[in-house]
């Protein structure tokens, strides 16, 4: 997948905070990228990663051309 059709980001999000979007209090995660541009992706991309210490590391966003969501991979703390 080319550069420009994915964004680097971190997260740290507790398990208690990530409880939140388990229940659908909130159905989008809003990051701040590595280039500064805010990125958002639906939660559910999340469920996979979440762990006894919650969701932390560093993440790839993976989109097409029209700027719809692909994937997400962690790749490292």
């Amino acid at each position: 997948m080319s550069d420009n059709h994915s964004i680097l980001f971190r997260l740290s999000i507790s398990p208690e905070d990530y409880l939140a979007y388990y229940q659908g209090a909130a159905r989008d995660v809003v990051a701040l990228a590595e280039d500064g541009r805010r990125v958002r992706f639906p939660a559910s991309a999340l469920q996979r990663f979440i762990a006894r210490e919650g969701i932390h590391g560093l993440f790839e966003l993976q989109f097409d051309a029209d700027r719809k969501f692909r994937g997400l991979r962690r790749l490292g703390n």
